[in-house]
């Protein structure tokens, strides 16, 4: 005679609470930050620019009373602006096809903005094309006209 149990393999998963205002209220200020208790360990996510703010949050975690802290906030580096500009000025001289254009070039925080005039709609697509590829550009902005 053959016994046969079931037995549950599922467990229950660890409660989570959100505490990002108590942090928030702290004194902590990071882009997109997020703080949340999972089985007594709190976990600590956004984006900084610089290393003293996300270890401000760990301070502020121990302040709390909190011993277990998994800090995961990312420190993002500022875009060189400067440099981002002359990569573009210099990649869309670089192209042939680009030739006869008019295009002016501003960057701000790896946002880049392209301004002028162009001859056609292949044109405008080039030049988003070759500055998209640059290191630290975030996105680009198109204000060219034809």
């Amino acid at each position: 005679m053959a016994l046969f149990f079931a037995v549950s393999a599922t467990a229950e998963p660890p409660a989570t609470h959100d505490v990002t205002a108590q942090f928030v209220s702290g004194g902590v200020i990071v882009e997109g930050f997020r703080a949340i208790e999972v089985g007594g360990i709190i976990i600590l996510r956004g984006h900084a620019t610089d290393m003293s703010s996300a270890e401000q949050a760990g301070v502020v975690a121990q302040t709390l009373g909190y011993n277990r802290v998994a800090n995961l906030i990312q420190i993002d580096a500022v875009p060189d602006d400067a440099r981002i500009a002359r990569a573009a000025e210099r990649g869309l001289a670089l192209q042939r096809g680009l030739d006869g254009t008019q295009i002016v070039v501003e960057s701000s925080n790896g946002v880049v903005r392209l301004s002028g005039t162009v001859s056609n709609e292949l044109q405008k697509d080039m030049a988003v094309d070759v500055v998209r590829n640059i290191d630290g550009v975030r996105s680009v902005q198109m204000a060219l006209k034809r």
